[in-house]
């Protein structure tokens, strides 16, 4: 009987294949650039409001408006002031934006400054209303955002109408100073040649005594030889004559 030799064969079985591990993008870094970028825009768009705002008018480099309580300029100062702090922000106008929201800050917790701001802004409401024949203070379009612009504009001629006043009166203020302070200079140099002549004069005391007893001793001798002179005259002209007859 014959046999047959039966090999077994198997499937070779592949090469497994390692599967790399799946790496979670982690956004976290991407939002960070994002938001720092934004901060960014967010300070130069500040610094350039503050920049292009009318310095003249407190209210408009702060962004607030007219009137606010002192709490709100000072919440707001602090806002802003953090935001565009040279310290924290690359921009090169920083420091100049910085220091006139400082200023602007300044002058509105000045109680009088504020006042005048008041009035000023006050005043340029008033010559709007006057200007439109048929308007009041309590007209509809006064609560529109075209009376919005045009109160700003006249806001600013107002302010600047003030600004020249103010300065016209320093400078004759300074001027009358001026005058003034020539007034007492020549005052004062007066009294000091005043004095150094009353110095000089009682300087040279001694000299002008001693200059008069000269004086006087050289009269006197002077007058007794002439004196004697004049005797000697007579008496010979008294010898000369002959008696008559």
């Amino acid at each position: 009987m014959a046999s047959t030799d039966t090999k077994d064969t198997k499937t070779p079985t592949p090469p497994k294949i390692e599967e790399e591990p799946v790496v979670e993008v982690d956004n976290r870094d991407a939002l960070e650039v994002l938001e720092a970028e934004a901060k960014e825009w967010d300070k130069d768009a500040e610094i350039d409001r503050i920049l292009k705002a009318f310095r003249l008018d407190a209210y408009a480099v702060l962004g607030l408006k007219p009137g606010v309580p002192e709490s709100d300029i000072k919440v707001a100062y602090r806002k802003k002031s953090l935001l565009i702090h040279p310290d924290k922000t690359k921009n090169a106008l920083a420091p100049e934006a910085f220091d006139r929201l400082k200023k602007a800050q300044t002058e509105l917790m000045d109680e009088k400054h504020r006042e005048r701001l008041d009035e000023a802004i006050a005043d340029a409401r008033m010559l709007l209303i006057r200007e439109n024949k048929g308007w009041t203070v309590d007209s509809p379009e006064l609560k529109t955002a075209e009376f919005e612009k045009k109160w700003q504009e006249k806001t600013k001629m107002v302010l600047i109408e003030n600004e020249q006043r103010r300065r016209r009166q320093l400078k004759g203020q300074m001027q009358e100073e001026g005058r003034e302070q020539r007034r007492e200079e020549e005052e004062l140099e007066a009294r000091k040649r005043k004095r150094q002549h009353e110095q000089d004069w009682e300087a040279t005391r001694d000299q002008r005594i001693d200059s008069w007893r000269t004086f006087q001793k050289g009269k006197m001798s002077g007058g007794s030889s002439g004196g004697g002179a004049a005797d000697g005259e007579k008496k010979k002209k008294k010898k000369k004559l002959k008696p008559i007859g």
